[in-house]
């Protein structure tokens, strides 16, 4: 199989991971937190080490700011549902969310009655209108201001900065959903004004399901949104004031968490900046090759050097869901089709009423020849 599914989650993983695994599921794959025996410490190191290595990824020094979770959308539930809202209160978003932040946000406005607002982004070239962005906020001042730093559509690259620096001046809560790029696109706490990150511990962070969270990076204090078992402070009915343990109930995924250091290790070596030297690498190249077939539609940003990783495309002959059928079937190449739990943007870039789109996710360990499988599979239905 040739596999182009990787904004879903990345496949596969670098070896560091299996071996992870593996020795965890045999070693100490215990309760970690909740004993004082040698190898439920051992489980604890583990968790430990991977919050340092998080914090050193986003440059910041207190470990104890990285909440681990099951996966991104829990923790951005945690978020969301930690704020607090009146009928008054106004969030922006822009249209390349996600459902992990569309459905929350739906229900909640539906509790609290507050308003949800878009930032404008140009139809054409989806790049941000940065003065009609600021025209809104002077209208509507905003409260909280959500932006998913890599569409997983379009692959477009958001200018964060240029949206959360506005924002911040109007004292917003600022939320970072970084599950496409939190180990592929450099981010740096100590300069950008991002009150929290959430991040997918399987997608670019290259290790396995059941890890996710977010990076407290705040002085706003989130109300508790999951309560339970934490293995301290046991006799309070309350949760713990200290983090992380304020905001991880439940006992931790200790083999997910094995992953997720081995692979946070694996990136560590080789570095972001070389990681996404090579995919910017392979995305421009795929991009080249299928601007080449003129049975193909492609989505993307005007300015290319905002743009990674991830290509939307639509057929003039089969509509999505065939297409990634057709691909599967007969070339074994594996792709997504649909709206990728994306409800703005396909109205951004036409494809509503369309069966929205096939997409082509690019990971660390495809090649060329990849690629050119795909195009010459595509040259062979024209």
């Amino acid at each position: 199989m040739i596999y182009f599914d990787n904004a879903a989650t990345t496949y596969p993983k670098p070896e560091i991971v299996y071996t992870a695994v593996n020795e965890c599921q045999r070693n100490y794959a215990v309760n970690a937190g909740r004993g004082t025996y040698r190898t439920a410490r051992q489980a604890s190191e583990i968790i430990r080490s991977t919050r340092v290595a998080l914090a050193k990824l986003v440059n910041i020094s207190n470990e104890n700011n990285v909440i681990l979770s099951p996966s991104a959308t829990i923790a951005m539930n945690i978020v969301l549902n930690g704020l607090e809202y009146t009928p008054n209160t106004t969030i922006y978003i822009t249209p390349f969310e996600h459902n992990a932040v569309a459905r929350p946000l739906k229900k909640l406005a539906d509790i609290y009655g507050f308003s949800i607002e878009m930032i404008p982004f140009d139809k054409k070239t989806q790049e941000l209108d940065v003065e009609t962005m600021q025209n809104k906020f002077i209208v509507k001042h905003p409260d909280v201001v959500i932006v998913n730093h890599i569409s997983n559509v379009t692959g477009n690259v958001l200018p964060i900065d240029v949206i959360f620096n506005a924002s911040a001046e109007y004292g917003a809560v600022n939320i970072l959903d970084a599950s496409q790029s939190l180990g592929l696109v450099p981010i740096d706490l100590s300069l950008q004004r991002t009150d929290f990150i959430v991040f997918a511990g399987h997608k670019n962070l290259y290790g396995s399901f059941g890890t996710g969270g977010f990076i407290y990076n705040s002085s706003v204090k989130l109300k508790t949104f999951l309560t339970g078992g934490t293995g301290s402070d046991s006799l309070n009915l309350d949760m713990p004031e200290q983090m992380p343990d304020l905001y991880e109930p439940a006992s931790h995924d200790i083999v997910s968490v094995s992953a997720l250091n081995a692979s946070l290790s694996w990136i560590s070596n080789i570095g972001v900046k070389t990681i996404y030297a090579h995919k910017k690498e392979l995305t421009d190249y795929a991009v080249e090759k299928l601007e080449e077939l003129s049975s193909v539609t492609l989505y993307l940003p005007e300015h290319r050097e905002n743009h990674i990783s991830i290509i939307s495309i639509t057929h003039c002959d089969y509509r999505p869901e065939e297409l990634a059928e057709i691909l599967d079937n007969d070339f074994d190449i594996a792709v997504r089709s649909g709206y990728h739990c994306a409800p703005y943007v396909h109205s951004l870039i036409g494809t509503e009423g369309n069966g929205g789109t096939v997409r082509i996710s690019i990971g660390y360990f495809n090649t060329k020849d990849d690629i050119d499988s795909l195009i010459n599979a595509l040259r062979e239905l024209d």
